[in-house]
């Protein structure tokens, strides 16, 4: 028998009205392995990730955490559970009436009561091991480009050291320069902590540089799913279209 997947979601659905989003999602990811999942707008990749984190409540199915069913938690158990999880949010997400080592630090200081002090220190070194110089602390995220703030986003993903960390669509609006620096600071740190990562994505270059495996998502289902160096040589129509950004496909557009 192998060993129990860090994180497994088995049959889970979830529709909102008549819109059935998720219908039957089945993935593993074993521990310290990055998972990357691609598909197109509208797919189920966010609504995948909210359902793991409990922000959305799936309609049937299980979600399991290192061996344990997490869809029955109640508050409490859920708050304990969910610091083994960090999150690398779309658009950086960051309080922008907070400095950046304050919006680093806000898991130590909320999630686990730590000094400030203390949690300063350490968000200046996460800052440091994206790259950002101890003077961006001070500075609001109004002050900072893009690829600055999508750094402090990867800081405070970090900072608590978590098991688990989500990157939801990671190089989105950044140069394709900027996008690769993301990638690798995303590599290296999750290689540091030892993090199994769940990564969503319709960028391909990313996809190929920060997955270990990759699935892809239509219509709410999982149609493929392997190692990462299989991607261009699935034998899936629907991947082929996908990975080479064709028009003409199964993959039809709405308009």
């Amino acid at each position: 028998m192998g060993a129990v997947p860090k994180l497994e979601l088995k049959g889970v659905y979830k529709s909102f009205g008549s819109n059935h989003v998720l219908r039957g999602i089945d993935i593993a990811i074993e521990k310290g392995k990055s998972l990357v999942v691609i598909g197109g707008s509208g797919t189920g990749k966010s609504v995948m990730i909210k359902s793991v984190l409990g922000i959305v409540h799936p309609d049937k199915g299980s979600i399991k955490v290192d061996g344990q069913e997490t869809t029955k938690l109640k508050p409490r158990e859920r708050d304990f559970f969910m610091k083994k999880f960090g999150m690398l949010f779309q658009g950086g997400a960051l309080f922008d009436s907070l400095a950046v080592w304050e919006n680093v630090a806000f898991g130590l200081i909320q999630g686990k009561a730590m000094d400030r002090k203390e949690a300063k220190n350490i968000a200046i070194e996460k800052l440091r091991s994206v790259g950002l110089s101890p003077r961006v602390a001070d500075l609001f995220p109004a002050e900072l480009s893009g690829g600055m703030q999508k750094r402090v986003g990867l800081a405070r993903a970090v900072a608590a050291s978590p098991e688990i960390i989500f990157f939801d669509e990671p190089t989105t609006g950044l140069d394709p320069i900027m996008a690769d620096v993301i990638n690798d600071l995303i590599v290296s740190a999750s290689k540091e902590l030892g993090a199994t990562t769940l990564s969503i994505t319709h960028d391909m270059a990313s996809a190929r540089k920060i997955a270990d495996n990759i699935a892809m998502i239509y219509k709410g289902q999982i149609i493929w799913h392997g190692p990462a160096k299989d991607i261009d040589h699935s034998g899936n129509e629907y991947v082929d279209q996908f990975i080479r950004g064709r028009a003409e496909g199964p993959i039809k557009m709405e308009t």
